[in-house]
């Protein structure tokens, strides 16, 4: 359920071979990958002169509504769901952003989190008075790579000028004025970022859905450090920067991505059918029913039940209508907003031994409830089993979870925060059994939150200050600062 964790955002983005309209394709792609970012939603295509574009606060059927996507017409085009990391959810923060350079115009979207942001920023400040309307990052990249374009006039050159500053995650897409498509990914891979190409065009997206829901079949993924130029001259490629190692964000297969995405050639399903599997080969729990913490633990419960012969019943019922659990400043608000979003059947859990899948425990907040919730509808015992490890570790790369002090896993043993939530027992899969469903090897992903090793320089210099410097004397988005 992670209903206290967000991930950072969504992006999609078409070129039309025979320069049809994409905005409604676009506006299809974002629905898709609506859970990826639920602030605000935005559109920006070009019509070979000129940037059109639509963005808004809130859900994209509110931010866009109607046939309002017409208003970003044009033959290529790129959109964004947005959840911030860096900056707050004001309406001048929503993306694309759009920026001009003399005659050229560029419109970006971002998804993942510049970890030397605040760094760069106060460099660029000084050097060459840089002045951003935002406090977004990718305002930053934009600046960056628009003056960069300035001088060379090569995309290539400029993104890779930029690849070599930049310390964090980025997938991305641009589109300029002229009508050109731009999709680069940083050299560790960390966000995902997938294409698919037919006779009509070529679709980009941070999830394989958004190419199904408008007909695209997947034609790969973009390699770390990889950029690619859609123009009226075809498609061209290169590699701008590449990297010694890949850093594949673990937790998109464990709860942010649609089961039903392709990420780096993995159904993001099997894993989490696997990390079940393994959960309940790892300590067995002598239970009647297995119940999954509705959305992203159905999967794994699947694997537990096939592992352990215990049937999977659906004991908990998500209201669909009711938005994600905000962080409440009572236990007594955080059972009641659990209770507006779950409920148990008594009918199914009344006597019996309950096995609670999740795919996290964060902050601790949210699990007690809903064991307690379980336990009130009548069940005997709740066993809970996580299929991500302890997560001891903030993350800079577009998790929220920029501080240690908040999250339970530093606080607590696993035997304390067992008894702190009310079950019976608790296990967290291991990290071994983690990489082992993933399906790639350790090096290949970025296991920061969870092991507290980081996978970029500064990355690692942010944990460093944050472990030196007590937390409260400190911002809790430390990277928004000149570290």
């Amino acid at each position: 359920m992670a209903t206290q964790l967000r991930e950072s955002c969504g992006i999609v983005g078409m070129y039309s071979f025979d320069r049809s309209d994409v905005s409604f394709s676009l506006f299809s792609g974002l629905i898709a990958v609506q859970h990826r970012g639920q602030d605000s939603a935005g559109i920006a295509s070009s019509d070979g002169s000129k940037i059109n574009m639509i963005k808004n606060v809130g859900l994209v059927a509110d931010a866009i509504p109607g046939e309002s996507y017409k208003q970003a017409a044009g033959f290529a085009g790129i959109g964004h769901v947005r959840y911030p990391t860096i900056g707050v959810s004001f309406a001048q923060d929503a993306q694309p952003m759009v920026k001009s350079f003399g005659k050229l115009s560029i419109a970006l979207a971002h998804n993942g989190n510049i970890a030397n942001y605040g760094t760069l920023r106060a460099r660029f400040e000084k050097s060459h008075g840089l002045k951003l309307e935002t406090t977004c990052d990718t305002e930053l990249v934009l600046w960056l790579i628009g003056t960069e374009l300035e001088k060379t006039g090569d995309i290539f050159a400029a993104i890779g000028k930029c690849m070599g500053l930049l310390d964090g995650s980025y997938s991305m897409v641009a589109v300029t004025n002229r009508g050109e498509i731009i999709a680069f990914r940083d050299p560790l891979a960390i966000k995902p970022l997938v294409y698919g190409k037919t006779q009509k065009g070529i679709f980009f997206a941070s999830e394989s859905v958004a190419l199904d829901i408008n007909g695209f079949k997947i034609a790969g993924d973009l390699k770390p450090g990889e950029v690619m130029v859609v123009s009226e001259k075809g498609v061209e490629s290169k590699v701008v920067m590449a990297a010694e190692r890949t850093a594949h964000c673990m937790f998109e297969y464990v709860y942010f991505a649609r089961p039903d995405s392709v990420m780096d050639g993995k159904l993001v399903y099997d894993v989490r059918v696997e990390l079940g599997k393994r959960l309940a080969k790892q300590k067995p729990a002598k239970a009647d029913i297995i119940v999954p913490v509705p959305d992203t633990a159905r999967a794994a419960a699947e694997g537990y039940s096939a592992a352990s012969k215990i049937p999977v019943v659906e004991g908990l019922i998500k209201n669909r209508y009711v938005g994600r659990t905000f962080i409440m400043p009572s236990q007594a608000k955080r059972e009641a907003a659990i209770r507006l979003k779950l409920n148990a059947i008594s009918g199914k859990l009344a006597g019996k031994k309950v096995i609670l899948i999740d795919d996290s425990i964060v902050r601790g907040t949210t699990m007690g409830p809903i064991v307690k919730l379980v336990k009130a509808a009548g069940a005997k015992q709740v066993h809970v089993r996580i299929t991500c490890p302890p997560i001891i570790s903030p993350c800079f790369y577009g998790i929220d979870i920029p501080t240690y002090r908040e999250l339970v896993a530093t606080r607590m043993s696993v035997e304390e925060i067992c008894k702190s939530i009310g079950a019976d027992s608790l296990d967290y899969l291991t990290v071994g059994n983690l990489v082992e469903s993933i399906g790639m090897p350790k090096g290949s992903l970025c296991l920061g939150c969870i092991t507290d090793d980081y996978v970029t320089e500064f990355g690692r210099k942010i944990s460093a200050r944050l472990k030196l410097e007590k937390e409260s004397d400190v911002a809790s988005r430390m990277w928004e600062q000149d570290v």
